[in-house]
């Protein structure tokens, strides 16, 4: 049967507003827009770490079988969160499927019918669609203003308040100042919960995350990290009390009905673990990059247009789909992989390019693209 002609409608619009998605073509243009910050995701030690593991331990099973409260439960499971318990210096570790599946778990049956969840504006949409799932009432402040947020907590006395953040921006790359919005949570005993997708792997002495690195993590209710960036593999994990765990084990759907991860995946989390424990080199590169390309933008007069960020991310606002997707195809065109957002996935007249630096881009390709956006729109 074909699409119902309301589908084709909406693909047609998608269509004529330059919006339309089609799965890329698999390129060998210089990386700007990766998740893979410290090429964890080639990484041949992670690779053949993973695999010698699983031979050792005679380990030749290829999927989960079932869902984790039935027959997918591995032993590797308590191996890996076991290390990410320590690692993390916290009292328990949940692997879930994707960060997408952790804050959708999380986010639904964590905040209950009674309870308020106020989250950053520019929160991902996992977050969102995981508290539009929630029975809680759910506000969201203005992007990182800490004023906006007391005032929606001012205006609920005695209610239980979860504040939700995220330690890196996906779109802007930015980051919250943590230090207050601990302190604001702990003056009005709110629950405090991060995201780290983007920080872990980046932030630390070890890529641990940027929490962790502030030393601030034993004041955060719940934090939820993500290996398919940085470590450059898959799933996620919520890390908090082992009340915490307790719950989510027997509450979160994304977690109950889903089948596990196979044994060789969980694997590879393990290796990359043990890898970013003891990977210095690819972190302070990662470090120097992001120096050197904000750097070299103020050089260059690019300052104006870019979003202030110590991440990976970056972004360079050039208003109007058609301007900003044009910029991004002559980018590409000379070689570099430099991806367009826009709206409305963000705000229009926020339209946008997204650089993601990593430990493994030169200073010469660095300074090459960052040229190129300079001639194209001066």
């Amino acid at each position: 049967m074909e699409l119902h002609e309301n589908l084709k409608r909406k693909i047609e619009r998608c269509k004529q507003e330059n919006l339309f998605r089609k799965l890329p073509v698999f390129n060998n243009l210089i990386d700007f827009s990766s998740n893979d910050y410290i090429r964890f995701s080639k990484s041949e030690i992670i690779y053949k770490h993973t695999h010698a593991y699983l031979l050792e331990n005679e380990i030749f099973q290829n999927g989960a079988t079932g869902s984790r409260l039935t027959t997918g439960n591995h032993s590797l499971y308590q191996i890996a969160e076991s290390f990410m318990v320590q690692f993390h210096e916290v009292e328990s570790a949940l692997i879930f499927n994707s960060g997408y599946d952790a804050n959708l778990g999380f986010f639904s049956a964590v905040p209950q019918e009674n309870d308020v969840v106020l989250y950053d504006e520019l929160c991902h949409v996992s977050i969102k669609d995981g508290i539009a799932m929630s029975k809680a009432k759910s506000y969201s402040f203005v992007h990182n203003d800490f004023e906006d947020l007391e005032k929606y907590i001012l205006k609920l006395p005695d209610r239980i308040i979860y504040i939700v953040t995220e330690t890196v921006f996906s779109m802007d790359g930015d980051s919250p100042n943590l230090e207050e919005l601990v302190q604001l949570s702990e003056k009005y005993n709110c629950y405090l919960v991060v995201d780290e997708a983007h920080a872990l792997g980046v932030f630390g002495e070890k890529g641990e995350g940027l929490s962790q690195y502030l030393k601030l993590h034993h004041k955060i209710f719940a934090r939820i990290v993500t290996f398919g960036k940085a470590l450059g593999c898959q799933g996620a994990a919520i890390l908090g009390s082992i009340e915490l765990r307790d719950y989510l084990v027997n509450f979160a759907r994304s977690f109950i009905y889903s089948t596990a991860l196979s044994p060789h995946t969980v694997a590879t989390i393990f290796t990359a673990y043990q890898q970013l424990e003891i990977e210095k080199a690819a972190i302070e590169k990662l470090r120097q990059n992001i120096i050197f390309f904000n750097q070299q933008k103020n050089l260059l007069g690019l300052k104006p247009m870019f979003v202030h960020s110590k991440s990976s991310i970056h972004s360079a606002i050039i208003p109007g789909n058609n301007n900003v997707n044009e910029l991004s195809q002559q980018l590409q065109d000379r070689g570099f992989d430099v991806h367009s957002i826009l709206s409305p996935i963000v705000p229009e007249g926020q339209e946008r390019l997204r650089f993601c630096i990593h430990s493994y881009n030169s200073q010469e390709e660095i300074n090459q693209v960052l040229e190129l956006v300079r001639d194209f729109v001066f």
